[in-house]
């Protein structure tokens, strides 16, 4: 998926047929900055993915995906190396995860 979370919930949002400021309302913010979410001028927060999940029919995990790569990418957007530190990234993840389980935790 290329597009950005604000993309894909603008492209929900006017494929229902729903107004700014109703999905706005649901999420109880202002409709300038769900219009900024949806430009990609601020970044939207997990709390609104259930409400948003329930609004669109979506499911809550494709919704996080979509907007934690979107921090990711905008993390790395000006690295010249980003593929590397993906790579890196994710050989990490798994190490603090497999870390994590032997301690019986898993505390991120």
């Amino acid at each position: 998926m290329k597009e950005s979370f604000g993309e894909h919930i603008r492209a929900l949002r006017e494929n229902q047929g729903l107004p700014l400021r109703k999905v706005a309302a649901v999420l109880d913010i202002d409709p300038s900055t769900l219009s900024k979410i949806e430009r990609g001028e601020r970044s939207a927060n997990k709390d609104m993915l259930p409400i948003l999940a329930d609004m669109f029919n979506e499911s809550i995990e494709d919704l996080g995906l979509i907007l934690m790569s979107d921090k990711v990418a905008y993390d790395l957007l000006d690295e010249e190396n980003s593929d590397q530190i993906l790579k890196v990234a994710e050989e990490k993840i798994k190490y603090l995860k497999t870390k994590n389980l032997r301690q019986g935790s898993f505390d991120l």
